[in-house]
């Protein structure tokens, strides 16, 4: 059957969510790591969970380094 995102805080997840769909259409980086896992053939959800993963990854180092958002 279909899976769903499940674990966690659903607080901080929705949070998440809603981010990483904001990211995907405005931050070039996160678009082109979706698009990407969409054109390997990965299913829309699973590509915009995998973005909120990295999406969380990318804000704690900012938050580690104390550094600004760094497109690399």
């Amino acid at each position: 059957g279909k899976s769903f995102i499940s674990g966690g805080r659903s607080s901080v997840r929705s949070a998440l969510f809603m981010a990483a769909l904001v990211a995907i259409r405005h931050n070039p980086v996160l678009k082109a790591f979706r698009d990407r896992l969409v054109a390997a053939g990965k299913p829309k959800i699973v590509a915009v969970t995998a973005t909120m993963r990295k999406l969380l990854t990318i804000l704690n180092a900012m938050i580690r380094d104390q550094k600004p958002w760094q497109p690399a």
